[in-house]
């Protein structure tokens, strides 16, 4: 049996990972990431650790957070784009940081997600959860065979349900916490407020697809790809963010159908159940365009290293820059990208 470091939020999640390799007989020690100056998850994780009798580290990653997250965040929103921050913190900060820490002297490092990881034909490779209502793998498309190697995900063959059943047995006093906020810096989810004074705020015009100035807007970075609410333009029918042209500093709107898309561009593709594939060579698959979206069918293009075009059969398909798009063949991943346009 190895040696592992559980990454703990102190929710139920991570707590029950921790309990189930224990149960498997690993030698288990829970580390928890203060991300945040005013963060303190550590409380109730070093508690779930006192009843597990493991040892607890605290990391204190704020100074990384804030490079590699926080400012990400603030200048995809300046680039008129809408990233999803979690991706980036679970390749730059949970993954690339704790897997290079050598205080625990650690073999491997687990995770409360519900996604499951194995080794298939010399590459490691992730699959879909049990709990289809709480699959995680897109959020880990980005990890590299050196990090999945080293990747233990104790709950991929469990259901939520499973998981708070085995809680309440241990009493672990952590059953019915809540589920975490998507973006943990922001937790009332006002991503709004937050840029203010971190990004510029210039106002514009707001434009429909031809060109028609139809109102003013209060600066591109507190409007999304997609949004119709909040615009101050209504009047007619339901308009839409199309676009944002930062250039011009003007926002683009629309009917809802100008959104749809059967192409869009990739960047910073990894590639998890096979090999890169060779530039020109084109891969069929079911696409996630949003974090638990319905997959749409498609094809992806290799246009360079690390690009790729994205061709979808579907017409109605509406697309974010600065999102990811992860690709699946049934529940195996089989890679993911940014959209860049």
């Amino acid at each position: 049996m190895s040696r592992v470091m559980v990454a703990m939020s102190g929710g139920v999640d991570s707590s029950v990972a921790a309990a189930l390799l224990l149960r498997e007989g690993h030698e288990v020690v829970g580390a928890t990431l203060k991300l945040l100056p005013d963060d303190l998850p550590a409380q109730q994780a070093q508690r779930v650790c006192e009843i597990l009798g493991i040892r607890h580290y605290t990391f204190d990653l704020t100074v990384e957070f804030e490079k590699q997250v926080i400012e990400y965040f603030c200048a995809e929103y300046e680039a008129g784009r809408t990233p999803n921050p979690c991706l980036r913190c679970n390749r730059f900060i949970k993954w690339a940081v704790l897997l290079r820490t050598r205080e625990a002297d650690c073999d491997h490092l687990a995770t409360g997600h519900y996604t499951i990881v194995e080794q298939r034909d010399q590459r490691y490779v992730l699959r879909r959860g049990r709990d289809r209502a709480k699959d995680q793998s897109y959020m880990l498309y980005g990890l590299s065979q050196e990090q999945l190697a080293r990747t233990v995900l104790p709950l991929g063959e469990y259901t939520k349900q499973q998981v708070r059943e085995i809680a309440e047995q241990l009493a672990l006093s952590v059953t019915n916490t809540a589920e975490s906020q998507d973006i943990c810096f922001i937790p009332d989810g006002d991503y709004r407020q937050f840029l203010q004074g971190r990004v510029e705020f210039e106002s514009g015009s707001i434009k429909d697809t031809a060109g028609q100035v139809l109102g003013a807007h209060e600066g591109l970075p507190g409007y999304t790809i997609g949004q119709r609410h909040g615009l101050g333009v209504g009047g007619g029918p339901p308009l839409y963010v199309l676009s944002k042209d930062t250039e011009e500093n003007t926002l683009i709107v629309g009917p809802r159908e100008k959104l749809n898309r059967r192409q869009c561009e990739l960047e910073e593709v990894n590639w998890v159940a096979i090999a890169a594939p060779e530039v020109g060579e084109t891969v069929a698959a079911q696409i996630e365009l949003r974090y638990r979206a319905r997959p749409v069918a498609g094809t992806v293009t290799i246009t360079g290293p690390d690009t790729a075009q994205l061709s979808l059969t579907a017409h109605n398909q509406a697309v974010s820059p600065g999102q990811a798009a992860v690709f699946y063949r049934g529940d195996l991943l089989l890679g993911g990208g940014i959209i860049s346009s």
